[in-house]
């Protein structure tokens, strides 16, 4: 639940215009938080910072882009005068068979779902441990996929996989800072990306099923839970997902 230390601390969240992004940045300005949201479309990232009125902040940015991501952390900074929070979220997904998979569309993924997730990573703990007082969190968004693929997914379950290895080395790395670092696994959650999983999609055995399926502001109040604990706690892992969906077991 979000309490009154909330109010004031500063948050980052990126991919914050829409789907998962949009739903967790909702819930920070709702709990209180002042908000950047960051993405490469500039007018769905203003109409999330608009529901925080002057405790939002949208700032146009490509996360495979060192530059740009540095350009971001600035204009928080500039904005809110610190860091406290990132939520490391922005990604994409391309499905193709591992055989046809083009070399193209497989850097296109790495860029973004582990390069980007690294740059802003990286950023992230050059400004909270300069900041006074020192220290911060950051959240990676993993995926169910940093554990268990679906069908012509390699790209994409590759670098969730890599996030968990991030997730880790950096909680390690963090701690001399104040740093905590953790990771959400979001299953089935209703965004625009995710709808065909209610229509039907391709199961391990070669059927196509229709999937349960959870209202997307359930990871928002998943996400306001992590961010909300002191630093002194982590939650270093954290699985969201329909309780029905296929991923325990065999389905």
């Amino acid at each position: 639940m979000a309490t009154n230390s909330n109010e004031g601390r500063v948050a980052i969240v990126t991919g914050g215009g829409t789907g998962i992004g949009r739903a967790c940045a909702l819930a920070l300005l709702g709990a209180g938080w002042r908000v950047a949201v960051a993405g490469r479309r500039i007018e769905p990232l203003q109409e999330t910072a608009r529901e925080g009125g002057e405790r939002g902040l949208a700032v146009a940015t490509d996360v495979t882009d060192p530059a740009s991501v540095e350009a971001l952390f600035g204009s928080t900074v500039k904005q809110f005068g610190r860091v406290d929070l990132l939520f490391n979220n922005a990604g994409l997904s391309i499905t193709q068979p591992t055989e046809d998979f083009s070399i193209e569309d497989w850097k296109r993924v790495v860029d973004t779902n582990l390069n980007g997730m690294f740059y802003c990573l990286r950023q992230a703990f050059r400004v909270m441990k300069s900041q006074s007082p020192m220290g911060g969190r950051i959240i990676n968004n993993g995926s169910i996929s940093a554990h268990a693929p679906r069908p012509n997914s390699i790209a994409y379950t590759a670098t969730k996989h890599a996030v968990t290895g991030l997730t880790k080395t950096a909680a390690l790395d963090g701690r001399k800072y104040d740093i905590a670092v953790g990771q959400i696994d979001i299953g089935n959650a209703v965004t625009e990306l995710a709808a065909r999983m209610a229509t039907g999609v391709p199961q391990a055995n070669g059927e196509i099923r229709a999937e349960p399926m959870i209202d997307v502001s359930i990871v928002g109040q998943s996400v306001l839970y992590m961010a909300s604990l002191p630093l002194e706690a982590n939650v270093l892992f954290h699985t969201v997902k329909a309780t029905k969906m296929p991923f325990e077991g065999r389905g």
